[in-house]
């Protein structure tokens, strides 16, 4: 039965690679057909010997798990609950603390916060390790378990013991899950002298067509110049993300370019547009949040000499996750590509770099007296961009760009 299973697990596994040769895909077959043998003997053992009788289905979701474990921090075995739960997440609402996580070097990471989310106003920010949920340790958790740790009722409180990456101290803080509503455009204005600025949270969907109108709206106000913030933005969609970017290039520029196992190389270039953006000053501000589309984007118009971009380093999570269903309702998610900039310059684990860094930002642990104000501005909702170092300094970048441009 054990070696039935495996048989049509190998061929599910195995059904992308039809591109290679049929006498090589044949000798792979072959070969771990005979490493298949080890397995199933292993199994076989464990389901006759182990002190206690457990489900085979038990034993080979265990297997699956491990062989995903094996290949890097992003790759995962869902079972049929988890790829449910996965597809549930692209509607842009649900009840969490709102951060993006990830696996690296076997310790749960904070990858990056949304703004003005639970996870965010505690305090968390990118590169945080969190060492324990509720007092549960979390070395060799998985990010399936991790998640759903995580999450729960709106409400409900979660324990988490935090090593901050900027001052390595332990922290332990106590947040109030809530309901997570994702918004593409957080926020799109006039700061001063005809310089907008645009934040941009996530790449989904809509979000091209949400940028369309904002930037018709800040036009209509007189924008001469523009800030565009991709700041903890942990990414989304590639096909998003070539749109964002496509707003401010001409056409057949590349954007990003991606690199299979096979050696496949696909090109996306920026599309056809008429778009009246391709010659207003850009500075582009990017952080340790900056993650995946983000820094597709980022990367894209720094190297095709369309914007400066401000910060610090980037995240460095730039691969291709392809999520393959399998039969029985569950899934692998493993990662198939790796993303490249125009210049060939590969952004995973690397990070893209500003070409001026600012490493200040607002205080993120704000002192005890200044907590009241902060409590004001929240409930007023404005936006006091002179507390912002890096926003103020890209100002500064933008005045004498445009100061250049009217020369011109």
């Amino acid at each position: 039965m054990v070696r039935k299973f495996f048989t049509l697990l190998l061929v599910g596994l195995f059904c992308f690679s039809c591109n290679l040769s049929f006498s090589s895909e044949e000798k792979a077959k072959d070969e771990l057909y005979r490493e298949l043998d080890l397995l199933g003997e292993a199994l076989s053992i464990v389901s006759k010997k182990y002190v206690e009788e457990k489900p085979l289905k038990d034993l080979i979701y265990g297997a699956i798990e491990g062989v995903a474990s094996s290949l890097d921090s992003y790759s995962q075995f869902l079972k049929p609950e988890d790829y449910k739960e996965l597809l549930v997440e692209t509607e842009g609402k649900f009840g969490g603390l709102g951060i993006e996580i990830t696996i690296r070097d076997g310790l749960l990471t904070v990858v990056s916060p949304l703004e003005d989310t639970p996870a965010f106003k505690a305090g968390l920010r990118a590169g945080d390790i969190i060492v324990k949920i509720n007092g549960e340790i979390t070395k060799g958790i998985t990010l399936n378990e991790a998640v759903k740790r995580l999450r729960g009722q709106p409400g409900t409180q979660v324990k988490l013991t935090i090593l901050k990456e900027k001052t390595k101290q332990i922290e332990e803080v106590t947040i109030t899950r809530d309901i997570i509503k994702i918004q593409d455009i957080k926020r799109a204005l006039i700061l001063e002298d005809g310089i907008a600025y645009l934040k941009l949270s996530e790449f989904r969907e809509n979000t091209a067509k949400e940028l369309d109108q904002a930037l018709k709206d800040l036009e209509k106000k007189g924008m001469e110049a523009l800030i565009l913030d991709l700041r903890n933005n942990p990414g989304g969609l590639l096909v998003s993300a070539v749109e964002v970017a496509s707003r401010f290039l001409p056409k057949e520029k590349v954007i990003v370019s991606t690199k299979s196992r096979n050696a496949e190389t696909l090109v996306y270039k920026s599309l056809s547009s008429s778009s009246k953006y391709l010659d207003i000053p850009m500075v582009v501000l990017i952080n340790r949040g900056s993650a995946s589309g983000s820094e597709i984007v980022a990367a894209a118009l720094r190297e095709n000499k369309r914007a400066i971009l401000i910060g610090e380093k980037s995240f460095g999570k730039a691969s291709v996750q392809s999520v393959l269903p399998l039969s029985d309702g569950s899934a692998l998610r493993i990662t198939t590509a790796k993303y490249y900039t125009p210049e060939g310059k590969s952004i995973h684990q690397n990070g893209v770099e500003p070409d001026i860094v600012v490493t200040k930002e607002v205080s993120d642990q704000p002192e005890q007296e200044d907590v009241f104000e902060r409590i004001k501005e929240e409930r007023s909702k404005e936006f006091d961009y002179k507390k912002d170092y890096q926003l103020v300094r890209a100002i500064d970048l933008v005045k004498g760009l445009l100061v250049l441009s009217h020369k011109e």
